[in-house]
């Protein structure tokens, strides 16, 4: 019987996705956790639950992670990552790997570290991967499109290519609408970046440059940026608060620059 309510209550969860609110996916979660307690269920036991019953534990988790993606929760989406991971762990024997719904989560819990400049955690994760059955060194971690993309960004970022970084998260490259959800906060990661270098490599800049820099909608929006940043404004230049140090600085506003340029001429 519970089982059965669980599976209906999974069935709401991923049919009404994109259009359940999160108060009503939350209500309709913890009642399927309310059915996995009658289970007993809400972790893996020893012996492990019939496998049947431990893929409906793991997939009320994941349907948990994904709906906190979207309602911008992330620490009930961490809650829900480290409920996955017994379920994760299992032999394949034991419970066989959903790849997919497996490498979406761990791909967002990968972007959600990287947005938060978790680093070592980052990397740590990646580590990870290797040792999880059917999912580790047989699998081509970076050839997925759920696990690849967030290591590609991490590359990226650590190399400076904002403008690869601005193209991945413009195109088709986004795996799914949950991955869509961090492309604000990345977006205001690379700008604070961009200034920062912007600030290294040159006395000033104009306005109008800046604005397609650091990807602003308005000159206003430049501005304000400005005052937030400490940057001196006059005659429509913008005056940085130290002399010019280093190509690296230059070499990554030129490409930023190029591909703003480029945007605005598709536009």
């Amino acid at each position: 019987m519970a089982d059965r309510q669980l599976q209906q209550l999974l069935t709401q969860l991923k049919s009404s996705a994109s259009s359940l609110s999160y108060t009503d996916a939350a209500a309709l979660l913890s009642k399927a956790k309310l059915q996995l307690l009658k289970l007993s269920a809400l972790s893996p036991s020893t012996p492990p639950q019939p496998q049947p019953i431990l893929a409906l534990a793991r997939e009320t988790y994941e349907q948990g992670a994904l709906h906190s993606i979207r309602a911008r929760d992330p620490d009930a989406f961490t809650r829900y990552v480290t409920q996955l991971a017994p379920f994760y762990e299992l032999p394949a024997a034991v419970l066989p790997p959903q790849l997919a719904e497996r490498n979406k989560v761990t791909g967002l819990y990968l972007l959600l570290l990287l947005t938060q400049g978790r680093y070592a955690e980052f990397h740590s994760e990646l580590e990870s991967l290797s040792t999880r059955e059917g999912g580790g060194g047989s699998v081509d971690v970076e050839g997925d499109r759920f696990l690849g993309y967030p290591i590609r960004l991490e590359r990226w970022l650590m190399e400076g290519s904002y403008d690869r970084i601005w193209k991945a998260m413009k195109s088709r490259e986004v795996p799914s609408e949950e991955y869509a959800v961090f492309s604000e906060i990345l977006t205001s990661q690379i700008r604070s970046e961009i200034a920062s270098s912007s600030e290294r490599a040159y006395p000033n800049l104009p306005i109008s440059s800046t604005k397609s820099l650091l990807f602003l909608d308005s000159e206003g929006a430049v501005i304000e940026f400005a005052k937030s940043r400490g940057w001196l404004l006059k005659d429509g230049m913008i005056y940085f608060p130290k002399e010019s140090e280093g190509d690296l600085s230059k070499l990554v506003i030129a490409n930023a620059l190029g591909y703003a340029r480029e945007l605005e001429t598709i536009v």
